[in-house]
């Protein structure tokens, strides 16, 4: 244990340290942190903390889905909602199954795995681009339809993944009641957990006006709902976005204004503590990328089915309701991050293809941070959305 927060805390240094050198030279941050995670592994350094589904699960994706959910405003986002349900629903229903299409067809893969594969390369995870629409001052639709959009497919994804998953261990077709009761188990029991945990956590800071409660508050409801669903069978992530959607607009943290259960100062103290803590998070999670992905390149299985997940994902992204410009940002800024690795890390050690799927996610999400976080910036700036409303 030890050397696992002696190797937790090396690796923020260097975190800080690659933050300052990328700000320098103007860099995506994240695509430093893959880079500098590959250099470390191709040193063989000595760390004892790696990439598991566990770090994943129980560290790394509560913090940064509930950060995402916290700044999302429900006034705003119904203007917008049938596009992003639709992006996230049947976006992700379509991305997965022309997906696992192509490698059945392309590399005579089982369906059940492929389906696996493709459910769980759907989800999308923005961060590099939401940080940098952050820090270049965009807001409005474009920003709040990325987030939104990001964290509504995660939930979709995870659940269709968490769906799929039974045929890979259990010969014979599940029947449609089989399968809606566990839609209903795992994403509406989610959900509800997410909503329940964030109102029992609304009405007790309302009986507080100290702003370290409140946040310490924040922190139990985040990892509290996540962890309180996957104990019941649901999905942990639906809980954590639900309750972040929760605490935000109940809170008044999704737009700071009118009268909301949280003190003003309460409301200061959770905004920049979930935003270092989703720094943190990612900080960490895209060096362990990076250092997973040396060993990943020694098993090439999963290259063939990263390659096309690639390039299917890149043509079959569509977007309503935008002008060609924001349609093309949009388009190029669904990347591939840790709920796609931490999915793939949940596959069982006998399941078919588990080196396979586990490569070729790696590969999806080094394409995304490297490539696609690389070229956003410049894409931003030249369809001129760096001003935008």
């Amino acid at each position: 244990m030890d050397r696992v927060i002696a190797s937790g805390i090396e690796l923020l240094g260097v975190a800080m340290a690659v933050a300052i050198v990328a700000r320098r030279l103007r860099l995506p941050y994240t695509v430093g942190l893959v880079a500098t995670g590959l250099a470390l592994a191709l040193a063989r350094l000595p760390l004892d903390l790696a990439l598991t589904h566990d770090v994943l699960f129980e560290v790394i994706l509560p913090p940064l889905l509930f950060e995402a959910a916290l700044s999302i405003s429900w006034r705003e986002l119904r203007r917008d909602l049938a596009p992003v349900l639709a992006l996230s629903t049947i976006g992700v229903l379509l991305g997965a199954g022309v997906v696992a299409g192509g490698l059945v067809w392309a590399l005579d893969w089982p369906l059940a795995p492929a389906l696996a594969f493709g459910a769980l390369i759907a989800a999308t995870d923005p961060i590099a681009v939401i940080a940098m629409l952050r820090e270049a001052g965009v807001k409005g639709r474009l920003r709040l339809v990325i987030e939104s959009e990001s964290l509504f497919n995660d939930g979709a994804a995870a659940l269709l993944f968490a769906l799929i998953l039974p045929a890979l261990s259990h010969s014979g077709a599940p029947t449609p009641l089989s399968v809606a009761a566990q839609a209903l188990l795992i994403g509406g029991g989610g959900i509800a957990t997410g909503v329940v945990v964030g109102l029992l956590a609304i009405a007790l800071a309302g009986r507080t006006d100290d702003h370290l409660v409140e946040t310490a508050l924040t922190a139990v409801v985040a990892y509290g709902a996540f962890l309180v669903a996957e104990r019941i069978g649901a999905s942990g992530v639906l809980a954590t976005v639900a309750a972040g959607l929760v605490m935000g607009n109940l809170g008044g943290l999704a737009s700071g204004t009118g009268r909301f259960a949280l003190s003003d100062q309460g409301r200061q103290s959770v905004v920049v503590f979930w935003e270092f803590a989703a720094f943190v998070a990612n900080s960490l999670v895209f060096l362990l990328i990076g250092l997973a992905m040396a060993g990943a390149a020694t098993r090439g299985a999963g290259f063939g089915a990263g390659a096309i997940a690639i390039v299917v994902l890149a043509f079959s992204r569509t977007r309503w309701a935008f002008g060609w410009r924001e349609a093309h940002f949009l388009w190029w800024s669904g990347l591939r991050g840790a709920l796609a690795l931490a999915l793939a890390l949940a596959l069982p050690a006998e399941a078919p293809y588990r080196d396979a799927i586990l490569v070729g996610a790696f590969a999806v999400v080094a394409f995304s941070a490297l490539v696609q976080g690389l070229t956003a910036g410049p894409l931003l700036r030249a369809l001129g959305l760096d001003r935008y409303p």
